[in-house]
């Protein structure tokens, strides 16, 4: 049996975006992202001019993910671009990203977040733990009607980001999901 999947949204849970904006928390350190000054309809524009995006992040957080029983996946709107500015910061590696095309950011008419179908269907039927600061009961509720394998929704307070408690009730769902060989031989 693989291990199971662990997908990551950066805002909330690595960016406590929340956190009162002239204190940074500690432990954080403060990257600036550059906005891409497009215009909504993608032109590039010499009159947009946007302050770049301030993201806080802990470089120890990589470290403790990577201790982690898991097999790492970007689950945020940055798909491949927290390869780029996030990954790099915290000590991660290049990691898979979840592609959410056409669904990205559109809101559903049941009230399940735009990401839950897209994280089911990329999980095909592997456990997976979601750290998000946006999921709620309807998302659990889609999960365990239309996924097979263990999942859970692991909400992160994105004033106080990843914490202690959060990378052990990790530990602890990717140990109830991975049988040791020896079980699974029947030995």
């Amino acid at each position: 049996m693989s291990r199971p999947l662990l997908f990551l949204d950066v805002d909330g849970p690595l960016n406590p975006y929340a956190a009162k904006p002239q204190r940074r928390p500690a432990g954080y350190i403060t990257l600036r992202v550059p906005r891409d000054g497009q215009t909504p309809d993608g032109h590039r524009s010499a009159l947009v001019r946007r302050r770049p995006l301030r993201v806080w992040l802990h470089p120890r957080h990589g470290a403790e993910l990577l201790r982690l029983d898991y097999e790492l996946c970007w689950a945020t709107t940055w798909m491949a671009e927290a390869n780029r500015w996030t990954a790099p910061v915290i000590g991660l590696p290049e990691l898979p990203f979840v592609d959410f095309g056409d669904v990205l950011l559109q809101d559903r008419p049941d009230g399940v977040h735009w990401k839950t179908a897209s994280l089911v269907e990329y999980a095909n039927g592997r456990p997976f733990a979601w750290v998000d600061d946006e999921q709620g009961g309807l998302d659990q509720a889609y999960v365990t009607a239309h996924h097979r394998a263990p999942g859970l929704l692991h909400h992160v307070n994105p004033r106080i980001g990843l914490r202690d408690d959060d990378f052990r009730t990790l530990a602890e769902f990717a140990r109830a999901c991975t049988v040791p060989q020896r079980d699974r031989d029947g030995g």
